[in-house]
């Protein structure tokens, strides 16, 4: 079955695992890249525009897309994290089409329908993705994740943030 008929969110979460049997693990590998360090000024986010949900495959292929082009730009002074879980388990009744097709199949009758695949639920302004970097590394940060959300199927928008780092002054005093 197509992604796009996956892409709605409609209906109670389907994310019992323990009552499944046959769910597909998740192919998103790993969710945080880089090197996490106190040095980094500012946050770079992905924000979903709608709510939708978000194939495991599609996660990847965006992790995948930004942490490449990262690497080669930046090395490993970057932090990049993938925030949202896939934890919905979608079904796909099974449909075969041509000649002799009904001897196969029962059409609508148990149509409950087997897991295929793990999606993740996101809402209006949710991050999907964070980048942490330097000053001078913010247009390379906007061009990954750039990149990321056109592997995703919502529209995103980018936001920069200005980390808050507490001043020589306020250590020295709390010591």
């Amino acid at each position: 079955m197509k992604a796009y008929n996956y892409r709605r969110v409609k209906g109670v979460p389907y994310s019992r695992i323990e009552y499944i049997h046959g769910a597909p693990q998740p192919k998103i590998v790993k969710y945080t890249m880089g090197e996490l360090s106190d040095s980094y000024t500012h946050r770079v986010i992905l924000l979903s525009r709608k709510r939708v949900q978000i194939r495991h495959n599609a996660l990847e292929a965006a992790r995948v897309a930004a942490n490449r082009y990262l690497q080669k730009n930046l090395g490993k002074s970057f932090f990049l994290r993938i925030l949202p879980l896939p934890h919905v388990v979608l079904r796909e009744n099974k449909m075969i089409f041509g000649a002799h097709a009904d001897r196969l199949q029962e059409g609508m009758r148990r149509a409950f329908g087997k897991p295929v695949g793990r999606a993740a639920r996101v809402e209006p302004d949710q991050p999907i993705a964070e980048v942490y970097v330097d000053k001078s590394n913010i247009d390379v940060a906007k061009e990954a994740l750039r990149r990321a959300g056109a592997k995703l199927p919502t529209p995103c928008r980018i936001v920069i943030e200005e980390l808050e780092r507490p001043s020589l002054e306020v250590k020295a005093a709390v010591s």
